[in-house]
């Protein structure tokens, strides 16, 4: 268990003697009232008392705890993983001049010499990893591409071709956020690939308003949200199903959000099951938690409503429609404008 800091001992203490401050008031108050009442104490006594009373109540809420509470919310922002965005809430972080000390090693250790050299090697490794592997993918399916085609096996070569595309816009593309446009060509191509595998029982659609396509493909969602939702639906929905399956995307724009669902005609699930799955999708702060035992069709759900969690916050995400027999609905809510919402919660 991680051993509490001397801030938090601090403001612990702090609150305790105001507490203790505002209690003693609150019962000098009482008291001379109960007096005042008996004849045994002046009228101005208990104004006095009320007055402290008051002027207690106000000192100890605004001085001490609201910039207390806000200390612990950017202390959380800042474990979490964000900047603090300005010197003032950076300010607002440092309550006493222990705390400053400490922010202030904090910021030697991340900017020192050491680190940012480690950090260089780091990325340059990557760098130079990505560089490798990819393009050793790449030359692979081209060569059987190439022998595909030598072969006269065009749809062969048609398949190993879009697996290439797939893989360059997965692998290659390292941009956290993507437009509408990209990611639905990345769908488009992975069912190009999963129709050479079910041929005619599998139909897509994309539905949109016509007047609205410019600015329903410009709004940007993190990489990879569509496709993993779409593979879903194909696996766990209609690949279990005899006959011919629907997958439809619907985008839907209105003044600040966009509205994305992914359906399909498979065999849906249970009440209990979707139940299940939408509290796992829950917006209660604990869908960042580990899950031990994976639920059929749960996984990339929950990978992707957490990437949105983290990127635009709790408001937003996914929430799971289903009827067994019937067919499944995932709806995805995000902001349209992206600048906006990460500058509104003060990420940097």
């Amino acid at each position: 268990m991680k051993k509490p800091s001397r801030l938090h001992y601090l403001s612990n203490r702090v609150l305790f003697m105001g507490g203790a401050v505002f209690g003693f008031l609150f019962l000098q108050a009482a008291g001379s009232l109960f007096l005042f009442f008996h004849g045994e104490t002046e009228f101005w006594m208990f104004l006095l008392y009320l007055g402290l009373f008051v002027g207690g109540i106000f000192v100890f809420l605004f001085w001490i705890v609201r910039p207390y509470l806000r200390s612990e919310m950017l202390a959380r922002r800042f474990l979490d993983g964000y900047a603090l965005d300005s010197k003032q809430n950076l300010q607002m972080a440092l309550l006493t001049p222990s705390s400053k000390r400490q922010w202030e090693e904090v910021e030697r250790v991340l900017h020192s010499p050491q680190l940012m050299e480690l950090n260089k090697r780091q990325a340059q490794y990557l760098a130079l990893q990505n560089q490798i592997n990819p393009h050793f993918l790449y030359n692979t399916l081209e060569s059987i591409r190439g022998e595909a085609l030598i072969a006269g096996l065009g749809g062969v070569a048609d398949m190993t071709e879009a697996l290439a595309k797939f893989f360059r816009y997965t692998i290659t593309k390292v941009e956290n956020l993507v437009s509408v446009e990209e990611e639905l060509d990345n769908c488009e191509t992975y069912f190009c690939i999963q129709k050479y595998r079910f041929g005619d029982r599998l139909e897509l659609h994309v539905e949109y308003e016509p007047a609205e396509f410019e600015e329903i493909m410009s709004c940007r969602i993190p990489k990879l949200t569509l496709q993993p939702i779409l593979e879903n639906s194909i696996i766990h929905g209609t690949e279990p199903k005899v006959g011919t399956g629907n997958l439809k995307i619907q985008f839907e724009r209105t003044d600040c959000r966009l509205i994305i669902r992914i359906s399909d005609d498979g065999v849906g699930m249970d009440e209990e099951a979707l139940a299940r799955l939408n509290r796992r999708l829950g917006r209660d702060g604990k869908s960042l938690e580990y899950h031990r035992e994976p639920e059929k069709g749960g996984i990339a759900l929950v990978n992707v409503n957490n990437r949105i969690h983290l990127i635009f916050g709790e408001e937003y995400g996914m929430h799971v429609y289903s009827m067994a027999g019937v067919g499944t609905d995932v709806e995805i809510t995000v902001p349209t404008d992206v600048e906006e919402e990460i500058g509104r919660r003060g990420i940097v």
